[in-house]
């Protein structure tokens, strides 16, 4: 039998951000790239920053829009900071957000952990319609106990009531569950929290918030087996 890793020992739950971490959330423009051009990375690496960003500032501000309604305000900053690109692809390139593709590891190591009995589920800050396509999209859905939007909390990650949906739902300590994000603010946000982070850390970003550490960097989810 494989043994336990040392960041699964004594949890009773892994919980998982969806979007960067389970789903690539820059396959929806690689699957139109040569429609869009030369401006494709530069294209997705924009949208994704805004989207965040405006997640961010609303949560300042006290004020919460759902995650898919910012998606397409970031896309529509997006195109308009790429004029090369043409703007009539806007509703092709929503459509492929809302399928994103599945990480190759990512359904096999979902198996490996739910045979471990440890519970399984995504905490995100996409709303729960937009979840429920993505799940069912990446046919992620019989693989996960729970899936989490931060909708009921009115507020985005990494403000705690966020994270306290977690717990809540699996009916387990905050100290029993691993939090699995490709995130480093997000992880920073779990640390701070109380969970057990790691950060799959895919494209080796530098380390950042040094007082809110991750337990374990991983460049892939099936470094959680290992």
């Amino acid at each position: 039998m494989m043994s336990t890793p040392d960041v699964l020992i004594g949890a009773r739950a892994v919980v998982f951000d969806a979007y960067g971490t389970l789903l690539d959330v820059h396959s929806a423009v690689q699957r139109h790239a040569n429609s869009v051009g030369p401006d494709a990375k530069s294209l997705s690496d924009t949208w994704r920053q805004k989207q965040l960003e405006y997640s961010w500032v609303l949560s300042l501000c006290g004020r919460y829009t759902a995650f898919w309604t910012l998606t397409e305000r970031a896309l529509d900053h997006a195109l308009a900071r790429h004029p090369n690109v043409d703007p009539s692809l806007r509703p092709t390139l929503l459509e492929a957000y809302r399928r994103l593709d599945a990480y190759p590891e990512v359904p096999a190591t979902l198996v490996a952990i739910r045979a471990k009995e440890l519970k399984t589920g995504i905490l995100s800050n996409g709303d729960t319609a937009m979840l429920d396509i993505a799940v069912q999209s990446a046919a992620l859905h019989d693989h996960l106990d729970a899936v989490l939007s931060v909708d009921p909390a009115r507020v985005f990650k990494t403000s705690p009531r966020a994270y306290d949906l977690a717990p809540e739902r699996l009916g387990v300590d905050r100290r029993e569950i691993v939090f699995v994000s490709s995130n480093r603010w997000d992880v920073a946000g779990a640390a701070a929290y109380g969970f057990t982070p790691v950060w799959v850390n895919r494209v080796r970003q530098p380390e950042e918030y040094p007082d809110l550490a991750p337990v374990q960097m991983i460049d892939s989810l099936d470094g959680l087996l290992r």
